[in-house]
């Protein structure tokens, strides 16, 4: 079934959708999810608000990519589910891996900017990247996957995914600037 198919039976409220949902993207939402949820009832719960949250939110949406619409839909799902589980504990692969990422973002010039602006110059400085580097990249920070998982992932040694990470943010540092987001 397309996608558009499945987006017409949000539409119409045909409780079909969310099956079809769950037998295309079921695998990809709990992928991202496990990754940043660790516990499988947690993990459980988030996929199922990952779909009542489609469900609340198809119409007035209507994706054109379901998948990525899933995607950004399980990852603050599950962001949200862990800043509630870790309020007064950090996991560390995490935390670490929002530390690096928002040192390389870090504004000290007191200015403000729109998330929307921030987002769309993210997006920008990622398609300069290489795919690889790209990919390594949204592993870490989006999927918040580990080191070592990358490198299953990709077939790259820990070292150089390390190294690719820390040139990328580098790089970001240096397109927010150029950009006026840093100083």
């Amino acid at each position: 079934m397309k996608d558009s198919e499945i987006v017409s039976l949000y539409l119409s409220r045909s409780e079909s959708a969310l099956t079809e949902s769950r037998k295309h993207y079921g695998r990809l939402i709990q992928h991202i999810i496990r990754n940043i949820i660790k516990n499988p009832e947690d993990a459980e719960e988030c996929e199922n608000d990952t779909y009542l949250s489609a469900w609340r939110s198809i119409p007035p949406n209507q994706p054109q990519s379901l998948k990525a619409y899933f995607a950004v839909i399980a990852r603050n799902t599950a962001c949200r589910k862990w800043e509630y589980l870790t309020a007064e504990k950090r996991s560390p692969e995490i935390q670490i891996s929002l530390d690096e990422l928002g040192d390389s973002i870090a504004d000290d010039s007191g200015q403000e900017f729109s998330d929307d602006a921030l987002k769309e110059v993210i997006n920008q400085f990622l398609e300069t990247l290489k795919k690889d580097q790209r990919k390594v990249f949204l592993l870490k920070y989006w999927q918040y996957c580990s080191v070592q998982e990358i490198s299953q992932k990709t077939g790259f040694s820990k070292s150089k995914i390390e190294s690719m990470l820390f040139r990328t943010r580098n790089k970001l540092k240096k397109y927010l600037t150029e950009r006026g987001f840093t100083s």
